[in-house]
């Protein structure tokens, strides 16, 4: 283990997972690099839809701060200069601004941390710079990706990053982790409504929901449209909190994961929820995209699905000692590779050599 590090982390939040999944991977990844003998303060905007949200108002792994706005945030100018890395997160408001600053006050390495690589990618391509800009890109020391694979290339090559380095999501295996409660849904899917993920949703549970009506389904998450079409088995959980999430899992035969159309496209995109319900050791059903087997072995850890077909296949055809294997086979390969102590360590290292590289000029230039 290194020598502590203090970092400052902007990020879209901590204190509320209210609507995204943002504060779960920040969660679970801070109190782990804490863990490693680190400082962190965690810098939020205060918008009125997390602050009537909160559910982790005081974190006692890092100092949580909110800034009103951009004025405000220079309260923390010192602290950013200080730091021996910063790292801003993607969807923060007025990320490219709040970017500009961090790069040209922070005497530290920098990072970008991009939770959304597929979809940031893909707006920049249509000229939408929300949270980052193109030329915002060549100056953050590392740019940490949830998505692995050629996108890393890509940034390195067409956008100019120094570094970009994959950091998938992860799981903290002390809460997340197998319980005994009463079975009430065949198969459950915990997320936030998407206008990408629907059709897929929709074809693998909505679909099978309809053509068996004797099972039970479940749809959690906010933010779904009035005008759905949910089959009467199907029970609709408006907010499951982080807390709540392994009874959640738990309390299914199968979870499904569906993940976003930028995040298929680009492959090597996994969600946060794969490791979670293998963490609880409840069996997945999932989308197909590229990368996938490289994260989890199919037919042994985990069910890949095309359609309805597969999805009522895997319901109604595996069996309890089956179904035990396979989340035997998950829980081990989750807990083995994908917890929050692993990505710290990688973080750790990412951080660690970015701030090397941001060292170079300096010691050259103190050179005779």
């Amino acid at each position: 283990m290194s020598a502590p590090l203090r970092v400052v982390v902007l990020g879209l939040s901590l204190s509320s997972s209210w609507g995204n999944g943002h504060a779960t991977t920040f969660r679970a990844l801070l109190r782990a690099f804490a863990a490693r003998g680190h400082d962190v303060l965690f810098l939020e905007r205060d918008v009125p839809w997390y602050a009537s949200h909160r559910d982790l108002p005081s974190p006692d792994f890092c100092e949580l701060s909110l800034y009103q706005d951009l004025g405000d945030l220079d309260r923390w100018r010192g602290a950013i200069e200080g730091a021996d890395a910063v790292i801003v997160g993607s969807y923060v408001p007025e990320g490219v601004t709040v970017g500009r600053m961090v790069q040209a006050v922070a005497r530290g390495a920098t990072a970008f941390y991009d939770i959304d690589t597929p979809v940031t990618l893909a707006k920049l391509e249509r000229g939408d710079e929300e949270y980052l800009s193109p030329a915002l890109i060549p100056g953050y020391g590392v740019y940490l990706s949830f998505t692995g694979g050629p996108t890393l290339d890509r940034l390195e090559r067409q956008y100019g990053s120094p570094a970009a380095r994959q950091l998938y999501c992860s799981v903290d295996p002390d809460t997340y982790r197998p319980m005994e409660v009463p079975p009430r849904w065949d198969l459950s899917y915990l997320g936030t409504y998407s206008s990408d993920r629907q059709p897929v949703l929709e074809r693998l549970l909505l679909e099978p929901a309809r053509r068996a009506p004797d099972l039970r389904f479940a749809v959690a998450g906010p933010q779904y449209p009035a005008d759905i079409d949910w089959p009467a088995n199907v029970e609709r959980i408006d907010h499951v909190p982080p807390a709540d999430h392994p009874g959640f899992y738990a309390a299914s035969r199968f979870t499904l994961n569906v993940t976003r159309a930028d995040m298929i496209r680009a492959g090597y995109s996994p969600s946060v929820r794969l490791f979670e319900a293998g963490a609880c050791g409840v069996p997945i059903i999932s989308d197909r995209w590229n990368g996938i087997e490289t994260l989890l072995r199919p037919g042994e850890e985990i069910i890949l699905a095309d359609g309805a077909t597969d999805v009522l296949a895997a319901l109604q055809g595996m069996g309890k000692a089956e179904r035990g294997a396979m989340s035997r086979a998950l829980r081990a390969r989750v807990l083995g590779e994908h917890t929050a102590a692993h990505r710290a360590a990688e973080l750790e290292g990412h951080l660690h050599e970015a701030m090397a590289r941001a060292a170079r000029p300096l010691d050259a230039a103190a050179a005779p």
